[in-house]
């Protein structure tokens, strides 16, 4: 599931999963079977065609490798994961041996006791010295490693190179800049959205907070305390709600979009700036404003910055459940290895979680190099707790950003009612 519509939609459905009941500790197999077959479910895509074909080589590779050994892989839809998931984790029998899964999704399906710990697998396995620290970050909780990431997801400003020559502008060096262009671009220009944004675009709201050095919560080992109505937080969330207005992007308009909306306006020329992934780049080109658009890193507060990106993507794990350890973490490494991963990045455009490979489809595809700039520069993550998933359910930043918006509680009032929503859901999952 790629970021937009992948991962935006791998986000909503991340939110909608339910935490499963807590599995009993005996569902942790003893045996360790060199021989038989191998239960793999990986995602749905939209176009699932050129995925299968790399999964069926690195199977075809895997079977000829291990004499006795058979891969059986399901693809299964996005929307009715949650409950796939939540069955696999409680009937052993029934549950694959790898899966693909969202990593915001790491910390919920290790509380309840789903993943096995390969954190001696993963510090052996020669290629994870080059994965890339906030994607193996995805894969930790609490020190300890519980899969291997498969790819990596990143949002950079999108901007329309027609309009910044018309209107002679300079591309925007700063958020301050950036404000101040969005709303050249909307007066000189009134049938545009300056930047488009949206109010149900979490990942895309996020930057300004970071930018301005705020934290989503603060803490680790599965202890949170929200942080989102900090000094530093209030003064992103300020800089972001502040785009919502008729000189830019009306919030009538523009308050209930979330990411996709976004980039759809941006596609079909409606907009001089849009914040997007390196998976929204499909979407763009097939659009109106193929060829009158350029990527840049969404700049942060001072010149020369680059604003933080959330790291979306998905990794790779094996169930604690699995009667085949062995086998079932070498696949694992075979499904997320560089040529695996280099290969998924040519059929689908999935961002590598390996610099080294990275750096070498950003040379080979130069619409790449803004996205693996912006990661070279430091990216964020979600708090590694399994109440991230009831806070992202609950749309509590949305809530909080709509509310700011819609003029119905102040910056400081609306990031504080959500920071107590964010604490009861630390405590209630502690």
């Amino acid at each position: 599931m790629k970021l937009a519509p992948r991962l935006a939609v791998l986000l909503t459905a991340l939110a909608v999963t339910a935490c499963a009941p807590q599995t009993s500790t005996n569902s942790s197999s003893d045996k360790d079977d060199k021989t038989g077959t191998l239960r793999v479910w990986l995602f749905q895509e939209v176009g699932n065609k050129p995925k299968e074909k790399v999964v069926d080589s690195v199977v075809t590779a895997f079977e000829k490798a291990h004499d006795g050994t058979k891969v059986d892989v399901e693809y299964i839809p996005v929307e009715t994961r949650a409950q796939r998931v939540k069955a696999a984790f409680n009937d052993p029998a029934s549950a694959p041996d790898v899966i693909e899964y969202g990593n915001t999704d790491t910390a919920g399906y290790v509380k309840d006791g789903g993943l096995l710990d390969v954190s001696k697998e993963f510090g052996d396995w020669t290629e994870a010295k080059d994965t890339d620290p906030t994607a193996k970050q995805s894969v930790t909780v609490d020190g300890k490693v519980y899969g291997a990431p498969f790819y990596v997801g990143v949002r950079a400003l999108y901007y329309r190179t027609d309009v910044f020559k018309e209107l002679g502008l300079e591309v925007p060096r700063t958020m301050a800049e950036l404000a101040t262009t969005a709303r050249k671009i909307r007066a000189e220009k009134p049938e545009l959205y300056g930047l488009v944004v949206g109010g149900a675009y979490t990942y895309g709201a996020m930057p300004f907070v970071w930018a301005n050095g705020g934290e989503l919560a603060t803490g680790e080992g599965g202890s949170y305390t929200s942080a989102i109505h900090s000094a530093a937080a209030q003064k992103g969330i300020k800089a972001y709600t502040s785009l919502f207005g008729d000189d830019n992007c009306p919030a009538a308009k523009c308050a209930g979009m979330g990411g996709n909306d976004t980039i759809t306006a941006f596609a079909a020329g409606k907009a001089g700036m849009a914040i997007g992934g390196d998976f929204s780049h499909t979407a763009v080109e097939a659009g109106k404003v193929k060829g009158k658009y350029a990527v840049v890193p969404l700049p942060g507060v001072k010149a020369g910055s680059v604003a933080p990106a959330f790291a979306g993507g998905n990794n790779i794990g094996v169930l604690k459940s699995t009667s085949h350890r062995t086998r079932a973490v070498q696949l694992m490494e075979s499904l997320a290895s560089k040529e695996t991963q280099a290969s998924m990045f040519e059929a689908m455009g999935f961002l590598p979680t390996f610099s080294d490979v990275r750096q070498r489809v950003a040379a080979e595809q130069p619409y790449v190099k803004p996205f693996a700039e912006t990661l070279a520069a430091g990216t964020k993550f979600v708090p590694a707790s399994p109440a991230w998933a009831q806070i992202d359910s609950s749309l509590v930043l949305p809530t909080m950003l709509q509310e700011v918006i819609s003029g119905k509680k102040d910056v400081a009032g609306a990031s504080g009612d959500a920071a107590k929503k964010m604490d009861e859901a630390f405590g209630s999952a502690g």
